[in-house]
C-alpha cells in the first residue's frame, strides 16, 4: 500500500468567511481522508470520513497534484510532512472538542 502525502495549500483570496491554509492528508488516488482548514480568524476547522467541524468537508473529487494546484494564482501549495500535518490535526480537533 502506497503511503499517504500530505500537502499545505495557502489560499490568497478576499472572502472573509472562506480558509487561507488547508492541510490535507491524501490517500494514494487522491482522495482526502483527513483535512484541516485554518481561517483569518484562527479559527480550525477539521474533517474526515467520520466527523466535522465548522463548515469543514472533505473533498468530492481527487486532489490534484501540488504542480497542477500551482498553476491557480491563488494558491500557494507545498508538501509538508506527517508530523506537520498531525500537529494541525491535533490542534484543529481539540480547538473543536465539546
Amino acid at each position: 500500500m502506497k503511503p499517504f502525502r500530505y500537502i499545505a495549500v495557502e489560499w490568497r483570496h478576499e472572502h472573509p468567511n472562506e480558509p487561507i491554509l488547508l492541510l490535507a492528508e491524501v490517500d494514494a488516488a487522491g482522495w482526502e481522508q483527513r483535512k484541516v482548514e485554518v481561517f483569518r480568524n484562527g479559527a480550525r476547522g477539521y474533517a474526515n470520513s467520520n466527523a466535522h467541524s465548522l463548515n469543514t468537508r472533505l473533498g468530492e473529487a481527487p486532489v490534484p497534484t501540488v504542480a497542477e494546484i500551482a498553476e491557480n494564482p491563488e494558491f500557494v501549495p507545498r508538501i509538508i510532512s506527517r508530523e506537520e500535518f498531525e500537529r494541525a490535526w491535533e490542534e484543529a480537533r481539540s480547538e473543536n472538542a465539546f
